[in-house]
């Protein structure tokens, strides 16, 4: 029998709801991704590359056009000139990535501070090297105020002398905040005075609404001196089972999560990589992205808003959540599960982005909706909602 490192995980909650949306014919708003394809031309670009004969490994950071075209993206948006040879890292994905970072930053009796609720692999990323999560959670929403905001002094106060890492997502999944000018300037005044490390899980750096510009740590000069961080090509270009994301953080940081990808996964795809690195030579996609999304953000908005349900601002990501308290006292994850048996529409519960989702400190009656659909999608998951 194998001793278990991860005692405590089992199926993850998105499995276990895409599950039961397949079982009961539901629509499944649970999952994030999208049920649309790509834009045609990256994948002719794939089938390009593959002709061209980019089918053996490739050199293990990520090949060089794309690593150049993430450092000249980089330094466009956010004014910070990374060394695309010593300093960007292509992944397996962001969670590659994450994992990677963890593993080369933590080690036995290291402690990392991370905000809940948080992404599904952080826990056990951090479980896996060794370390200790400790979870600061961000304050919920009010009738005052509907957004989740992030306590700054509660993350200086966590920080002690164990700690290694501390890991941040933002634009953030499930609830959609985002970071102001504001949160980058508490953050810079506690690595000024820590000398904390920073994972930046930026995934959704592409989808930020109202006009509003990604308020990235690489922006801030010290910051990006303490910091990874990672992106993904998933979800700026509809391509999450690609699995291309990439790592950006200065050379020694570097040099070490280099050290864990290579016996990870080596490289990832040469011709995804290729293809990427072209299609990249525009920027419109990506710039595009914002309104894109905003358009299907408020046609969920408003259809949810004509139900009993209570949808929340979603600032970034293309996940909206909404409050089912005038519908149900259940626990959310009863809740999720009721909605999808028997009215046809999957969502994911908040509290299974907490340590402890049973504790009522982690239900707030509030669920996630993924709006990454077809429009057709999205009404006829509003059709089934307004009979809730």
């Amino acid at each position: 029998m194998i001793r278990s490192k991860l005692p405590d995980v089992g199926t993850t909650i998105f499995t276990v709801m895409s599950r039961l949306a397949i079982e009961h014919k539901a629509i499944n708003l649970g999952q994030g991704f999208p049920d649309f394809d790509p834009d045609p031309a990256l994948c002719a670009l794939v089938t390009k590359a593959m002709a061209d004969g980019h089918n053996q490994y490739p050199y293990m950071p990520g090949v060089a056009p794309l690593r150049e075209a993430i450092a000249a993206k980089t330094r466009e948006l956010y004014g910070h000139a990374y060394d695309p040879e010593t300093e960007i890292t292509v992944t397996s994905g962001a969670t590659e990535a994450l994992m990677a970072t963890v593993l080369a930053a933590v080690g036995s009796g290291d402690e990392v501070v991370v905000i809940e609720p948080c992404y599904d692999s952080y826990l056990p990323a951090i479980r896996l090297a060794g370390g200790t999560a400790v979870p600061v959670p961000l304050r919920a929403p009010t009738e005052a105020d509907p957004y989740y905001r992030i306590d700054w002094q509660r993350v200086r106060d966590a920080i002690t002398s164990k700690t290694r890492l501390l890991m941040l997502n933002f634009p953030h999944n499930p609830t959609g905040a985002v970071l102001e000018e504001s949160d980058l300037d508490a953050l810079e005044s506690i690595v000024r005075d820590t000398g904390v490390l920073l994972v930046s899980d930026e995934v959704y750096e592409h989808i930020v609404f109202d006009g509003k510009p990604h308020a990235s740590v690489a922006r801030r000069p010290l910051l990006a001196e303490h910091a990874f961080v990672i992106s993904s090509f998933g979800k700026t270009y509809h391509t999450t089972g690609w699995k291309i994301g990439y790592c950006c953080a200065p050379r020694q940081l570097s040099a070490e999560l280099r050290k864990v990808h290579q016996f990870m996964v080596f490289t990832v795809p040469s011709p995804m990589q290729f293809a990427l690195a072209e299609f990249m030579r525009d920027p419109r996609p990506y710039l595009d992205l914002p309104a894109f999304y905003q358009a299907k953000r408020d046609r969920l908005s408003q259809g949810l808003a004509k139900t009993r349900f209570r949808p929340l601002p979603s600032p970034g990501t293309f996940f909206l959540l909404a409050d089912y308290s005038q519908i149900s006292k259940q626990s959310e994850a009863d809740f999720a599960r009721d909605l999808t048996v028997n009215h046809g529409v999957t969502v994911i519960p908040v509290s299974a982005f907490y340590r402890q989702p049973d504790a009522p400190e982690s239900n707030h009656r509030i669920v996630r909706f993924c709006f990454a659909k077809k429009d057709a999608t999205l009404d006829a998951a509003l059709e089934r909602l307004t009979q809730v």
